[in-house]
């Protein structure tokens, strides 16, 4: 335990913060970009505005679900607390270290990669395309030689992790005004956006894409498409909302800052309803717009897969670009700042139970956990490096989806264990649309691992289950203690 001269965490954030962190931790640069795969994998209009809608009503739902356990549990640390409360500490464990080692960590690098992308519209040698450093690993299957490679894009986006890390170390009211304001900002651009785009509507353009809204196939490079079996369909629309669960992801991060918020019985539970109504609405919108001034084809086949640079070209002419690019990096930039904020409230709270670094339990003169924004800041960086965009994004999103599951499940088993239990909130709908998510995000994880090339949810699934040795390798008495949980 923390001796009661060492600092608290402090109560400084509200209702309008906390929606802020919402909305500001989901929209990062996905909307931007993983329309293209959608369309790709779905080949229509209607199907892509469908997997928005039904990611959106999945968000929707399991936030308003969450309202109940974040009103009876409002601590810092969020869904590691739910799990354990609900569980025992080696489920909680199992999410905390996922989040750690890729779920967290690994959106902050995707984000940060995408901001150093955009950024090279503006300073060119800042591309990925930039190659730094290479050295030879080997052979492919074909024989061709293969590189570990570093950018410039690595190099940037690894920087503003740092400087994003170096900020939240102050204090959480720095790391607040910046979530504050880039939020707004990109909140009223990307309005701004949809606007123009609805206003700029081509007739044909439209007509064309939704002649045919319904019919769902592959949409090949070359314009061609290629037909579904009825399985393969259900494999197409679960690799199609990878982008979309990825994009509406982060969501949950304002559970995290319980500890730091005013009432948070009361505005938690509202965060995260406001952040993610405003949030579905927009990215519904933007892709009513994409249909309005791209043809099918275009989206798909967009450079680089940036649907909205093709976009707002159309829009805007050859200044569209440059609009885009400054939208995206303010958009990241934001993003970035809630995700480096809120993960190392998990940490702190793990370390607290003894399950991870024992430093990590400890605030610094500011009152925030220093030790463990500087870990995250590290994993992140080295993720930073791994790979592309697209391979942290199949892995994330597997593991997010069924931690989300495990924790909604666990309001049913907390209602049964502990029945009379203050909930300021119930979860909307209960027990039907609590159980519809849980039935549709099995169904997702399900698909993914059967039908997801390159099998980065199977070792999405492999990071989970190392966490099992390491619980019982880190925290000896661990299996004595679950015992007596579950006995009691």
């Amino acid at each position: 335990m923390q001796d009661n001269a060492s600092p608290k965490l402090k109560h400084e954030l509200g209702l309008l913060d906390g929606t802020m962190l919402v909305a500001g931790s989901m929209i990062g640069s996905g909307i931007f970009i993983v329309s293209a795969d959608i369309i790709r994998n779905v080949g229509s209009s209607g199907w892509l505005i469908f997997v928005w809608v039904i990611t959106g009503f999945m968000t929707l739902t399991a936030a308003v679900s969450y309202g109940e356990l974040s009103g009876m549990y409002p601590k810092a640390g969020g869904q590691y607390v739910y799990l354990k409360e609900a569980y025992n500490k080696m489920i909680a464990f199992l999410y905390g270290w996922s989040f750690f080692a890729v779920i967290q960590t690994g959106t902050i690098a995707a984000v940060g990669v995408a901001f150093s992308k955009f950024a090279a519209y503006i300073f060119k040698p800042l591309s990925e395309d930039n190659i730094l450093f290479s050295i030879a690993t080997g052979t492919n299957k074909s024989g061709a030689p293969t590189y570990f490679t570093i950018s410039a894009a690595q190099i940037v986006s690894i920087l503003l992790i740092i400087l994003l890390t170096y900020v939240n170390t102050k204090g959480v009211k720095g790391g607040k005004i910046i979530q504050n304001i880039f939020t707004l900002a990109k909140l009223l651009s990307l309005f701004g956006l949809i606007i123009f785009g609805l206003i700029m509507l081509k007739g044909d353009v439209w007509h064309a894409n939704w002649s045919n809204a319904w019919s769902l196939h592959k949409l090949n490079a070359d314009g061609s498409f290629s037909s579904y079996t009825t399985t393969a369909a259900m494999g197409a629309i679960a690799a199609a909302m990878v982008g979309s669960i990825f994009s509406a992801d982060a969501w949950n991060n304002v559970t995290f800052i319980a500890g730091e918020m005013n009432n948070p019985k009361r505005n938690i539970g509202l965060s995260l309803f406001f952040g993610t109504l405003i949030v579905t609405i927009i990215y519904v919108s933007a892709n009513v717009m994409y249909t309005a001034v791209l043809p099918l084809h275009d989206i798909a086949t967009a450079e680089k897969d940036r649907v909205a640079v093709a976009a707002s070209t159309q829009i805007f002419g050859q200044i569209g670009t440059l609009v885009i690019a400054l939208m995206i990096m303010v958009s990241t930039f934001g993003c970035n700042n809630g995700l480096i904020l809120a993960g190392a409230r998990v940490y702190h709270t793990m370390a607290n139970d003894g399950l991870f670094f024992k430093k990590a339990g400890t605030l610094n003169k500011a009152a925030v956990p220093e030790f463990g924004l500087w870990i995250q800041c590290v994993v992140a960086s080295i993720l930073c490096l791994s790979g592309s965009y697209g391979k942290l994004l199949d892995m994330i999103s597997f593991v997010v989806v069924l931690f989300y599951v495990l924790t909604i499940f666990g309001i049913y088993i907390l209602r049964k264990k502990r029945p009379d239990a203050e909930r300021p909130y119930k979860a909307f709908g209960y027990p039907v649309l609590p159980a519809i998510y849980i039935i549709m995000g099995l169904v997702f994880c399900g698909l993914l691992l059967k039908y997801q090339q390159g099998n980065y949810p199977v070792w999405g699934l492999i990071i989970v289950l190392i966490g099992i040795p390491i619980y019982y390798f880190t925290k000896p008495d661990a299996k004595k203690q679950e015992v007596l949980t579950t006995d009691s």
